[in-house]
């Protein structure tokens, strides 16, 4: 524990690091001659029930009244307790029936220990707590950390880490929130999959997530606020927002190329300037609602602002470029659909044989 408390505070962003556990109570080690304790024909059991006669205190007996009852304790007197020498004064019985002195099956050593012995678990642990810097990212600590910690020339093999609270919660953040975010952009092609029955479309929907992506992370790199499950709310919460836009332009458009045989060219540049609109109205009150969020206001506001922050930078940047970049790429994917169409058609297409007919 001490040597880690060295190697963890010499970490850049570490502050008031401090184990529970201080090795600063005296204390009085006693070590059997177990040898020379059998040749005397005294064992181990005999040595510690001697200990706890003195010092449990031990109930030897009960003395009955007339109307109540009374427990008989065997210790030593205070002042022979609190005095280290007056161990050299308990005698143990031989074999023989001779009395041996502690200081002749034993070695009595003074030492400083812990005044506690924590567990985790069932294994004596020690917890070695720490803060950071203001502005210093809990991710490079993490891993400077956990570099240290499994280091075999600092931690032996016989000793075992782990990480608790926000620690914890963090090292198990890293790899759930990714997974609940890939799973979640595969719930919303499915579902747009099965709206528009196509498989095409659903990547024109979910092209605008890479620039709302981005624009989030750029803000939370900009104003220095790291990524944690906060951000990461709002990362999920920019999936729906955003392909709201493209669903609008993208539902316009198809109803317009079904049902009117537009073009998918035109029916997109109809679609794009019919829904522009709404498409702002909802984005424009999406983004002044999370901007209390990201100013930090409320009760503890300073762990939600990273959410804002995502979400406000998300809109802002993915509603400059998802304009521009939807009908694009609807297009391109609309060319790429009735490619494959031909392409299918041509492939299932069976030559046909006339029949021949003969007269007499």
């Amino acid at each position: 524990a001490e040597k880690l408390e060295e190697l963890i505070a010499g970490v850049p962003g570490v502050v008031d690091v401090t184990p529970n556990v201080a090795i600063t109570s005296p204390q009085i080690n006693i070590n059997i001659d177990r040898d020379r304790a059998a040749a005397l024909q005294v064992n181990a059991n005999q040595i510690e029930n001697s200990f706890y006669d003195a010092y449990g205190p031990r109930w030897v007996s009960t003395i009955y009244g007339s109307s109540n009852q009374y427990k008989v304790l065997l210790e030593l007197k205070p002042q022979f307790q609190s005095d280290p020498s007056a161990l050299s004064k308990l005698y143990f019985k031989a074999g023989q029936g001779s009395l041996i002195p502690l200081d002749t099956l034993a070695q009595v050593k003074q030492e400083v220990g812990p005044q506690s012995v924590n567990h985790y678990g069932q294994l004596s642990a020690a917890t070695v707590s720490f803060n950071l810097l203001p502005g210093a990212s809990l991710g490079d600590v993490f891993s400077a950390i956990e570099t240290i910690t499994t280091n075999p020339d600092n931690v032996g093999p016989e000793v075992s880490t782990t990480w608790q609270g926000a620690a914890k919660a963090f090292q198990g953040q890293q790899g759930n929130t990714w997974v609940l975010l890939l799973v979640a952009i595969f719930v919303v092609y499915i579902v747009l999959g099965i709206l528009y029955e196509s498989y095409i479309h659903p990547l024109t929907i979910l092209s605008g997530l890479p620039s709302a992506g981005f624009g989030a992370l750029a803000t939370l790199y900009l104003f220095k606020m790291d990524l944690n499950i906060y951000a990461f709310v709002g990362l999920i919460m920019l999936i729906g927002i955003v392909e709201k836009n493209a669903i609008m332009q993208i539902d316009f458009a198809l109803d317009a190329e079904r049902n009117q045989g537009l073009p998918p060219i035109k029916a997109i540049y109809e679609g794009c300037l019919i829904r522009f609109r709404p498409i702002m109205m909802t984005t424009m009150a999406a983004l002044f609602g999370a901007v209390p969020i990201a100013l930090g206001y409320g009760a503890g506001g300073e762990a939600r602002q990273p959410l804002g922050m995502a979400v406000v930078g998300g809109l802002m940047f993915s509603q400059l470029v998802t304009l521009y970049l939807t009908p694009v790429f609807y297009t391109y994917m609309a060319g790429l659909q009735t490619w494959l169409g031909k392409f299918k058609k041509t492939k299932h297409v069976h030559p046909v044989h006339e029949p021949i007919v003969t007269g007499d």
